[in-house]
């Protein structure tokens, strides 16, 4: 139940949401909610049951495709193995919206890959959307259009991401230099030994106007943190 706020979703409240919407909706969390001891066989007449537009032969050559053994017990998947699962669960009853909650946690970097391959496969059929939380800063540069940054439970920016990666910029002046700085586009500021570390989202007029300050592109790990531990310019 929410303590505060208001959400929609397919422009409905969650206590409005029918068996069909709900249908809609694929979602992977850190833990799949399958028994261990089932087999992924074991699995198809659930999945069935449970989702009207379940693509069984879909679901079927994804697991050929990432490697998922159908006669296994789930208990002795790998950590890559259960996450492709739940994946291939999420996607393969046509839902319209993902929900993914810290996904790639504990991948390595080939089975992340696949696992982004397989989001991005989703995508591309038809009008679809995926919300997803995660501290890994790759899948969210690789894979969302809009970014945001939520501290102490309240949203401190919201960008489109390729606007944040094309755009924005970390400037490091030196004390001397900060002081002559024209301070007007900058978001934050951090004091530093060499100096200040600053944020922009400005980062071309800088560069056009300062070229002696050294001025970054930045990526989404250092935005987060000068956001939450900078001060207002």
């Amino acid at each position: 139940h929410a303590d505060g706020g208001v959400i929609e979703v397919f422009g409905k409240q969650p206590f409005e949401l029918t068996k069909d919407d709900k249908a809609d909706i694929g979602v992977v969390l850190s833990d799949s909610g399958f028994s261990g001891y089932m087999t992924v066989k074991d699995l198809l007449p659930i999945l069935s049951a449970l989702y009207k537009k379940f693509d069984k032969n879909a679901f079927l050559k994804g697991c050929e495709k990432y490697r998922i053994p159908l006669n296994k017990k789930i208990k002795d998947f790998s950590t890559g193995m259960k996450t492709k699962l739940k994946l291939l669960v999420a996607t393969t009853h046509e839902a319209k919206l993902l929900v993914l909650d810290e996904p790639t946690a504990g991948l390595d970097v080939i089975v992340r890959d696949e696992f982004l391959e397989m989001l991005q496969d989703y995508m591309s059929k038809g009008e679809r959307s995926i919300l997803i939380s995660s501290h890994i800063s790759s899948d969210l540069e690789s894979l969302c259009d809009d970014f945001y940054m939520i501290h102490d439970g309240k949203i401190i920016m919201h960008e489109e991401t390729d606007i944040l990666l094309s755009e924005y910029g970390i400037l490091k002046p030196t004390a001397e230099q900060y002081q002559t700085l024209d301070k007007k586009y900058l978001l934050k500021v951090k004091e530093e030994a060499f100096g200040y570390r600053c944020l922009t989202n400005e980062r071309q007029y800088y560069m056009e106007n300062y070229p002696d300050i050294i001025i970054e592109k930045g990526n989404i790990d250092e935005i987060i943190l000068i956001m939450v531990k900078g001060e207002r310019a």
